[in-house]
């Protein structure tokens, strides 16, 4: 049976990574719906995932086929990954908030939720930023990343999005997995 996996972007400037991510995974032979905050869609158009995926790709509540999107797509997925997560994301998603398509899903989703995040290094290292990473593990969701080496700000430091073919052969693990909630794969990060 095919696994189902969400697959949200946000704003962040490795949402072209995402595109990779979304076109393995679908080589893979999974089912992938995109879901786009409004500033993913400044960044790289919706247009590239539904070519890639398949599917529309859903943006709004209240723009959809689904009477209650957020809920109906919740409980469709096997896994919700969001890459890249921004700090606005996660900040979102420790705190409930739920303003968007992407942040409503994220609180009406029960299985196994996977965050990459991508960011620049002072944002990453921000106390504020750390607290809503502990408090999204505490809450039971997993962080693949972020990885050092070159930002797109020209700087180099810990924030880089890892890269797809990482963030595909975790959601493989996972999703092959009876427990999907144990053992995520391990990247440095300032948590550790």
């Amino acid at each position: 049976m095919m696994k189902e996996i969400l697959f949200g972007v946000s704003g962040g400037i490795a949402a072209y990574k995402s595109a990779a991510a979304v076109s393995r995974l679908v080589q893979q032979g999974f089912g992938v719906t995109v879901v786009m905050t409004n500033a993913a869609t400044e960044l790289i158009a919706p247009k590239t995932f539904e070519s890639l995926s398949g599917r529309p790709v859903r943006t709004s509540v209240f723009h959809t086929d689904k009477i209650h999107a957020h809920i109906e797509l919740a409980r469709e997925a096997d896994l919700f990954c969001i890459a890249p997560a921004t700090a606005n994301i996660l900040a979102k998603a420790a705190h409930g908030i739920a303003d968007d398509l992407l942040c409503t899903l994220i609180l009406s989703f029960e299985g196994t939720l996977l965050f990459a995040p991508a960011m620049n290094t002072v944002m990453w290292n921000k106390p504020s930023v750390q607290r809503n990473v502990r408090q999204l593990v505490e809450d039971g969701a997993l962080m693949i990343g972020p990885a050092s080496g070159r930002l797109s700000c020209g700087e180099t430091g810990t924030g880089r999005m890892v890269e797809p073919e990482q963030i595909v052969a975790e959601i493989i693990r996972l999703t092959a997995t009876s427990n999907s909630n144990s053992n995520p794969t391990s990247f440095p990060n300032k948590l550790s």
